[in-house]
């Protein structure tokens, strides 16, 4: 039997609180409706200020472009995107390599991805991302810049900076808040801005990792813009409009399959 319009949007609000953001194309297949008809749903819990209308979905509310959601809250959402990012980004990474891991849950599942690497370099600003990494294999070197700790586990401010505009890295995989064609990869932190460029600036190559949820998202810093990118790796939920927007600045787009 087919479900009021009441009821399938107190389910949708029940998603979007759990996981903190829904696709309209997902909802559409779970519920057997239209695309339209989430929309129209959408639109009334965003008139009700319950969500947030993003590109494609819909996020909790309350997230502005200047607001910071702490590490566990994000590493517990898109779970199964993150862990299918964290295992195509892998294979960008060789054994004996320096590489760079900004802070972000998706960078601590890519960490976790990388214990059985030989010979391994790592320069991150992630507290998480040391955790991951630390103790372990006599041939893996992690280092950890100093810096002011955020709410996302990361280590910022000029402490960091200096440290990273002394280093070579052969690649970085950044992970982001949002992007958009306008404004690039973005953060909604300064001072993690300021420290994600100079971890950019410290590489030959540059990987962002974010899941399909981040496009349309807008931070209130930019980070670099999408061109910079070398290699987006981003999940199957992805629209197809916008991996065509995509694909058309960025050299590689790998979408990495989620599993159900």
């Amino acid at each position: 039997m087919s479900l009021l319009a009441r009821q399938r949007q107190e389910l949708i609000l029940a998603e979007i609180r759990e996981r903190g953001a829904v696709r309209v194309s997902d909802l559409a297949e779970r519920f057997g409706v239209s695309d339209m008809t989430v929309r129209r749903d959408l639109d009334v819990l965003a008139r009700r200020r319950l969500v947030d209308k993003v590109h494609g979905g819909a996020t909790a509310p309350g997230e502005t472009s200047a607001e910071e959601p702490e590490f566990a809250v994000k590493a517990g959402r898109q779970r199964a995107e993150k862990e299918a990012i964290a295992d195509a980004a892998a294979a960008f990474v060789e054994p004996g390599a320096t590489i760079g891991l900004s802070a972000g849950s998706t960078t601590a599942a890519l960490a976790a991805r990388l214990l059985e690497v030989p010979e391994l370099t790592v320069v991150t600003n992630s507290m998480a991302v040391a955790d991951v990494l630390s103790g372990g294999r006599p041939d893996r070197t992690v280092v950890l810049t100093g810096g002011i700790r955020t709410p996302s586990e990361a280590l910022v401010g000029p402490v960091a900076v200096a440290a990273l505009r002394s280093l070579n890295l052969d690649v970085v995989f950044l992970g982001v808040h949002g992007m958009t064609t306008a404004s690039g990869f973005t953060t909604p932190n300064l001072m993690e801005s300021e420290t994600d460029r100079a971890l950019v600036e410290a590489a030959h190559r540059l990987v962002v990792v974010a899941d399909s949820t981040k496009w349309g998202t807008t931070g209130i810093s930019t980070i670099a813009e999408l061109g910079e990118a070398d290699v987006l790796v981003t999940d199957s939920g992805l629209d197809p409009d916008a991996r065509a927007v995509l694909e058309a600045e960025i050299d590689r787009v790998t979408i990495a399959p989620v599993r159900s």
